[in-house]
């Protein structure tokens, strides 16, 4: 009678070995998957919140037994842990590599966008550039230009070559009120970017009122992001295309010293040698042909091989325009 008595605990005894080992088998695939969750969870949640280490992870959208609950058993504990981790893990991983796919489509629409939109402006600029010539005598007289300045001469620089001599930057510039109502309303037509980059949108501004041939409303609006944003790449822009609204406004000398500043200042910039192409331009309207010929050399001597070949041919027909000694 003690034999049989004794017989469901010899069987619960030969049952507990298989049990301790296949939780110990279960037991290293929890933790793995556990490390590797909070692996996903900062990828996903980079940082978290201050009073946060690691984002709580939302409840799986099944229902999963809670482990640890009095019906159930220290394997079945086990399991559910592993059935939820699973999901959660596919789930999240799914989410990052939609976001991961999503950040690349952007990228790659803002690079397309910028590069033909400094392509197009880059065309458009070339397309309004005014030929070099020799200026007619009493052609500063005309121009308008009450400017007392006396343009750059050549001396020890910054720009990496010899052009030298003060700088004086005219005060900053507000765009004059008008009366005239056919001006306020072409004015008033031109849009206004709006991109969420200040400079940027500052310069397309401008560059939309000088196309318009609205110049001392785009300088009044190219002025702020040479003087707000000087390490943006839009500064160079900026303070080019100010000297060449003073240059197609009639007013060489003054657009000689933004170009002036322009090469000095910002020696690297996009437009660092375009300013000291139209710098030469504006010289020879000043009838300042030595000064001009010598604002080529430096061209030449700074920049070399990086001139683009319609730069070259304009820059040798501004040197036998203006006699230059070869």
């Amino acid at each position: 009678m003690r034999h049989f008595k004794a017989l469901p605990l010899l069987a619960l005894l030969a049952a507990w070995p298989a049990t301790a080992q296949t939780t110990s088998q279960i037991e290293p695939r929890v933790n793995k998957l556990e490390r590797e969750m909070r692996a996903v969870q900062r990828k996903v949640f980079p940082g978290g919140t201050p009073n946060q280490v690691e984002p709580q992870i939302t409840a799986p959208t099944q229902p999963v037994d809670i482990p640890g609950s009095p019906s159930s058993g220290p394997l079945a504990t086990l399991t559910s842990r592993v059935d939820a981790l699973e999901s959660q893990q596919q789930s999240l991983t799914g989410q990052l590599e939609q976001a991961q796919y999503k950040l690349r489509q952007l990228e790659s629409a803002f690079e397309a966008y910028k590069t033909a939109t400094d392509a197009k402006l880059k065309t458009l600029e070339s397309t309004g550039a005014a030929p070099i010539a020799p200026a007619t005598p009493g052609a500063v007289a005309a121009s308008g230009d009450t400017s007392t300045d006396t343009p750059p001469t050549r001396g020890s620089g910054n720009g990496g070559g010899t052009l030298g001599g003060g700088t004086v930057r005219p005060p900053a510039v507000t765009a004059p009120a008008t009366a005239d109502p056919a001006r306020a309303a072409r004015i008033n037509a031109i849009e206004k970017p709006s991109s969420g980059d200040a400079a940027e949108d500052g310069y397309l501004y401008g560059f939309r009122l000088w196309s318009a041939k609205l110049y001392p409303e785009a300088i009044a609006a190219l002025r702020p992001v040479v003087a707000k944003y000087p390490k943006h790449r839009r500064a160079s822009y900026a303070q080019n295309l100010i000297g060449r609204s003073y240059l197609d406004d009639g007013k060489p000398s003054l657009a000689s010293r933004e170009f002036y500043d322009n090469y000095k200042n910002m020696p690297d910039g996009e437009r660092a040698a375009d300013s000291l192409f139209y710098l030469a331009d504006a010289l020879t309207k000043l009838k300042k042909t030595k000064e001009a010929c010598d604002v080529y050399g430096e061209l030449s001597d700074v920049y070399g091989e990086k001139l683009s070949a319609a730069m070259k041919a304009d820059v040798a027909k501004g040197r036998t325009a203006n006699k230059c000694a070869a």
